[in-house]
């Protein structure tokens, strides 16, 4: 089952650069040729949003998405939109439509 998420980009692997990071084979794996997005669930917070979940004690949720981005540029700080399904791997997702990018 799929879901639709909005998040804010924190890290990118391109799959160039996928051999340089210490992955999970696992995730490895599902990446093959995709890019890996390390993304904040919900995207960009604003300052009153980060100081209540400060005061909260809410950590901040963080999701992956590998993702084909079919020549897309997506670079950190960019809030993503895209339809995704889970993966066995926690915190893991597969994107199966196109992912949006939205750039700040």
């Amino acid at each position: 089952m799929s879901e639709s998420v909005r998040g804010e980009v924190l890290h990118v692997v391109s799959p160039t650069e996928a051999g340089d990071h210490e992955l999970e084979p696992a995730l490895e794996e599902l990446a093959a040729s995709r890019s890996i997005l390390v993304c904040r669930r919900g995207g960009a917070p604003s300052l009153l949003e980060l100081l209540w979940a400060l005061l909260r004690r809410d950590p901040i949720e963080p999701m992956t998405i590998v993702a084909d981005l079919g020549g897309e540029t997506v670079a950190e700080g960019d809030e993503i939109t895209a339809q995704v399904a889970d993966t066995e791997l926690t915190g893991v997702y597969t994107a199966v439509g196109p992912v949006t990018v939205e750039s700040l």
